[in-house]
């Protein structure tokens, strides 16, 4: 397959309609100086919740500019690109390529992915909502009807009006773009939190709660592991699990890999409640006796740390090929102040990548494999032959 070509552009404004022109203006530009005239076949567009009544709008105007480009995306509480992020503004960032119109297939509820004869699914771009029923088994169902079982994408993200976009602005179930063989992709997954106590075993579970780790109440535990006194307060114990999370691991694979850092396949989830007679906790996952858990807490520093050293071992990956093209989904709850400073966590990817075209987006939930994550960054690279 020819080397593609990845153009990128972003825009911050508080009218849609001057947000989409520069981003136009942007791509126009880019495309003139083209040696050769491309047929750009394949769009992303992410935009900031500000713009999401204004979703079909937006899509209609790229449409009328770029009339044979199909697009996907969805809505975050923020937007990004090669070193900059916009989050929590009106902002728009777009990618754009001119992958072979066989090497890809949008799919939706409407136009479902299925085993067609004349293409076959290697991974996909996935995006749906969090209120999505049977999320984690449809993610599952969809994996399988990739030959790689590899998905990479987020959950939407808005205060006002969530959305999907798949050829047009839609919501409920899956949607995205699934690629074919031809097109090579690396992907990682990057942690944002970090273990504060030893991993300990469920002995004892139903559903959401969780009863005893290690033969013991799990209250106990967490106390224990936070270096709380067993007669704490309410208001203390309620502030400091607050700000407590617990890193599941649903198997044997997903060992620390070094003490005091979680493993890619670890799932980061809230603890939502706690129970102090029965000394039951509460969380935001289904839990089953045999898995593995570490209390933990979001940590800056670890979460920067993990990022250079995901996007070090893609950047090794690729070795003499080129990087085309990168996206970039990150977890809300990562974006603004988080990493200390505006746009921190967008330069510390293109320290290690260079000026690579990006678009991405702060999401509700991101998705890698078939799982759904969270506090996490997933970063996937679009690569080519050897750079000339």
């Amino acid at each position: 397959m020819p080397a593609q070509r990845f153009l990128s552009a972003h825009a911050s404004h508080p009218q849609w309609e001057a947000a989409l022109d520069q981003c136009v203006a942007q791509l126009q530009g880019q495309i003139a100086v083209q040696a050769a005239v491309r047929d750009f076949s394949l769009g992303f567009c992410y935009l900031t919740d500000y713009f999401s009544m204004d979703a079909e709008a937006i899509i209609a105007g790229l449409n009328r500019h770029l009339p044979a480009v199909e697009w996907v995306g969805t809505v975050g509480i923020g937007v990004s690109a090669s070193g900059v992020e916009h989050f929590d503004r009106p902002a728009l960032s777009l990618l754009l390529t001119d992958l072979p119109r066989d090497a890809f297939r949008i799919f939706s509820g409407r136009r479902p992915l299925g085993r067609e004869r004349d293409f076959e699914a290697h991974t996909a771009l996935v995006h749906s909502e969090g209120n999505t029923p049977d999320l984690q088994e449809l993610l599952v169902e969809l994996a399988d009807r990739t030959t790689t079982g590899y998905l990479f994408g987020g959950l939407a993200a808005s205060r006002q009006n969530s959305l999907q976009i798949a050829g047009e602005v839609l919501s409920g179930g899956l949607s995205g773009v699934a690629f074919g063989p031809q097109v090579e992709i690396l992907s990682r997954v990057t942690q944002g939190s970090q273990p504060i106590g030893p991993a300990r075993r469920i002995t004892e579970s139903q559903g959401h709660y969780l009863i005893r780790l290690d033969d013991r109440p799990a209250l106990q535990c967490v106390l224990e592991d936070l270096s709380l006194a067993e007669d704490s307060d309410d208001e203390t114990l309620a502030h400091a699990l607050a700000s407590t999370l617990i890193g599941l691991r649903r198997g044997h694979d997903d060992k620390l890999r070094r003490p005091g850092q979680f493993g890619t396949e670890t799932l980061v989830r809230h603890i939502l409640g706690v129970d102090p007679q029965a000394q039951v906790l509460a969380v935001g996952d289904e839990i089953e006796n045999g898995m593995e858990l570490a209390f933990c807490a979001r940590n800056p520093g670890a979460a920067r740390a993990d990022l250079l050293r995901s996007a070090e071992e893609l950047r090794h990956e690729v070795g003499t090929r080129e990087i085309r093209g990168a996206l970039y989904v990150s977890c809300s709850g990562r974006g603004g102040g988080h990493f200390g400073s505006p746009n921190a966590e967008l330069l510390a990817v293109r320290e290690v990548l260079g000026e690579v075209p990006l678009t991405g987006y702060f999401a509700g939930g991101e998705i890698a494999r078939d799982r759904l994550y969270g506090y996490t960054g997933v970063l996937t690279l679009f690569v080519g032959p050897p750079a000339t």
